[in-house]
């Protein structure tokens, strides 16, 4: 007999070699129903995969994040045997589960895969899934795993076995498809009931430019219609607010070419977003105690070694320049220089917490395949700021970062997040991670410790801490539900003692501040991406590139229209006159395209009165006031920045 204990603390017995499935269904029925995948002594388990040992369990249905997972990456294997089925001879890298969905990269040869071809394999799908054929796990040794994709001539999957030793190598099989995987799998492809494939892509094999050129093939599936064709119908309303093209629609960003990718040109109306975000963020740090600095783009070699981001980053920094005999790197990130602004002047206890702040311009090398819009960029200005504290002031300064973030929530409308508590993996000490195990434990309990107290809603993730101590990664939700990774708080244990920074103590001894890495708007480009999705480019008027545009009726009332709006451009409000020879309908229509706020519509009585036509964008007419009436309630409603005006 082995003991199984539950999330709960309770333990039970069951005979050596059961199943997660069967676990469940001991339970109830009901519950067995609903299990696809489980956590098994911290590792996903196939629900049917036999467990030998005493061992934990947690139990995973389609509601948790881990079975959506697990049943995306299943419906790969699917969509793989369809393929199979369809282009003979394909060849296959790797099809992982990702955010909404699941992918498969893939070698047709000389063929090539069309927009018709996907409606053919959904159906195939379709009827393989009927099939109901178990996901049957194998464990291979390695040099049987090499003959077998050897005669299949299948140099992807070879390449994938130079890096796997005996023992940790798999193979899984369903119907007519087997592939190397290491899992896990849903129990059957019957519990598959509703598939869409999205989108056909190019990608290079390891997302190397330099490499072939691969088909990929996108797709998403669910346990029913119902749920697939609610997601289709927020697909179309995610088309709608697409940052890109929203981007272009309202002239708010442009790349190009001669440029190169990654490297976003922000246009006037995406200029004015971006300086009414740091005028924000300038406010808000300065009540915080902030004081600002500026620090140069590039850096000599030896300042990032210092900090230990060479060799942990290399791969995302730019490529060193060689001048005087000696490399510089263009800055990748601004902590480096913020701790030689904090060594450049003795500190004594007195001096902090010492906090300084940035909107730093950094470059990171995105692969060329995960270049995406504003969301994946070469080119990235940070809210970035850092806090050297002692451990005593730990706890307050770091809820204020908290704080800072609940506030922007508030203002800019985000009702729905979550905060991920960001740990290291002991097994990648002086790896992946500064080997120091007992500040990890300390520093991750601080963090911990805090988010209780601040009663906020977060969940832990293990491998993902920063090379230098535990993070939190704040994921917002847009009004659509779709998520968002905003921003990061992070405790740094270890860089103080690289950069030898230290202050004078009460006593006058020495102590090594903890620093807090935080930036809680994240950059520039993310968040205005989210932004442009979250209104649908109906931003709030403070926000607005253009808060306020006046309609004259016609050519006659064209001085008074620019009256009325070289007294908003006095009182600070961004307006402009739509001073063409067109009938007032074509204008308000086009100015509603365009997401303008406010239309101020003046004719022969509006001049007359000294007043003007107020229209809400999207809620039509509201009302005539004076220009000084409307003046004067705008500025408020900009002055607070409301989500949304009521004028």
């Amino acid at each position: 007999m082995i003991n199984i204990t539950f999330p709960d603390g309770a333990v039970r017995q069951y005979e050596k070699g059961i199943n997660a499935l069967a676990i469940a269904k001991s339970i109830s029925e009901g519950l067995a129903r609903k299990i696809i995948a489980a956590d098994i002594n911290g590792q996903i388990w196939d629900a049917t995969r036999p467990i030998n040992n005493d061992a934990t369990i947690k139990l995973y249905s389609w509601d948790d994040k881990e079975g959506k997972s697990t049943f995306w990456h299943s419906s790969a294997h699917l969509m793989a045997e369809a393929v199979e089925s369809l282009f003979p001879g394909v060849k296959f890298w790797v099809g992982p589960p990702v955010e909404n969905g699941f992918y498969y990269d893939m070698d047709l040869g000389d063929r090539k895969m069309t927009e018709e071809d996907l409606a053919t394999l959904e159906k195939k799908m379709n009827e393989l899934a009927k099939q109901n054929n178990n996901y049957i796990r194998k464990e291979i040794p390695k040099a049987e795993a090499i003959e077998y994709f050897t005669n299949k001539g299948d140099e992807y999957k070879l390449d994938l076995l130079q890096n796997l030793n005996d023992g940790e190598i798999s193979f899984y099989s369903q119907g007519n498809f087997t592939d190397l995987c290491r899992g896990p799998h849903i129990p059957s492809t019957g519990i598959i009931k509703a598939i869409k494939l999205t989108n056909i892509a190019g990608a290079y094999w390891k997302g190397d430019e330099k490499n072939k050129m691969l088909t990929r093939v996108y797709g998403i599936t669910f346990p029913s219609q119902k749920e697939l064709d609610a997601y289709l119908q927020m697909l179309e309303e995610a088309k709608k607010r697409d940052h890109r093209k929203l981007g272009k629609e309202l002239g708010i960003y442009t790349m190009d070419d001669d440029v190169g990718p990654g490297l976003i040109m922000w246009m006037p109306n995406g200029t004015i977003i971006i300086e009414e975000l740091e005028k924000l963020a300038k406010e808000t740090e300065s009540e915080a105690g902030y004081k600002r600095v500026v620090t140069p783009h590039i850096a000599k070699e030896s300042m990032y070694l210092t900090s230990g981001h060479l060799p942990y980053y290399a791969d995302s920094m730019y490529p060193p320049m060689e001048m005087d005999g000696e490399k510089y790197y263009m800055k990748a990130m601004n902590c480096p220089h913020h701790h030689k602004i904090f060594a450049a002047e003795p500190k004594s206890y007195r001096d902090l917490p010492y906090r300084i702040a940035e909107y730093g311009t950094v470059y990171r090398y995105e692969q060329s395949g995960e270049l995406f819009g504003l969301m994946r960029v070469r080119c990235l200005h940070m809210n970035d700021a850092h806090i050297y504290c002692t451990r005593a002031q730990f706890e307050d300064e770091f809820r204020a970062v908290n704080e800072m973030y609940q506030k922007y929530f508030k203002i800019f409308g985000i009702d729905k997040y979550v905060m991920r508590l960001s740990l290291h993996s002991p097994d990648k000490l002086g790896k992946k991670y500064v080997n120091n195990p007992e500040l990890w434990k300390e520093t991750e309990e601080m963090v911990r410790q805090v988010l209780i107290s601040s009663k906020i809603p977060y969940v832990e993730v293990k491998d993902e801490a920063a090379f230098y101590g535990p993070k939190i990664d704040v994921q917002i939700y847009s009004v659509i539900g779709r998520e968002f990774t905003l921003a990061t708080n992070q405790v740094d244990f270890s860089q103080g003692l690289s950069f030898k920074l230290h202050y004078t103590t009460a006593d006058n001894n020495t102590e090594t501040p903890l620093i807090i890495h935080r930036a809680p708007l994240g950059t520039h480009e993310r968040f205005i991406g989210f932004l442009l999705e979250h209104y649908a480019g109906k931003f709030p008027t403070w926000l607005a590139p253009v808060q306020v545009k006046v309609l004259p009726i016609s050519d006659k009332f064209l001085d008074y229209a620019k009256t009325v709006q070289n007294k908003l451009k006095k009182a600070d409000i961004r307006a402009e006159v739509d001073d063409r020879n067109e009938k007032i309908g074509k204008k308000i229509r086009e100015t509603e395209l365009q997401k303008v706020p406010y239309m101020l519509v003046v004719g022969e009585k509006e001049m007359n009165e000294e007043k003007v036509a107020i229209r809400r964008q999207g809620k039509g007419d509201t009302g005539t006031k004076s220009v000084d009436e409307f003046i004067a309630e705008i500025s408020l409603e900009i002055k607070e920045r409301r989500a949304e005006g009521g004028l």
